[in-house]
């Protein structure tokens, strides 16, 4: 598979523009393909700005679910 169709699913990122849930995308910055790009990002609930997610599906090429994401290894360096 060519780096130009290598898919954001599983990957981790932060919304640059908050989402509104059911009321409308924002938008994740992704590192993807040796560089980092913005998707439109769509979520069951509001997330804001800087919430780190996971990307759950993508919904086209540009356009992807996420979830809020809580990294093991930052949470272990709260403690």
């Amino acid at each position: 598979m060519s780096s130009a169709h290598e898919s954001p699913i599983g990957l981790a990122g932060r919304i640059t523009t908050a989402t509104r849930g059911e009321q409308g995308a924002g938008e994740v910055e992704l590192r993807i393909r040796g560089g980092t790009e913005t998707f439109v990002a769509r979520s069951a609930d509001p997330l804001p700005r800087g919430q780190a997610v996971i990307v759950l599906a993508t919904l086209g090429p540009r356009t992807v679910v996420v979830a809020p994401w809580m990294d093991p290894v930052d949470s272990l360096l709260e403690l």
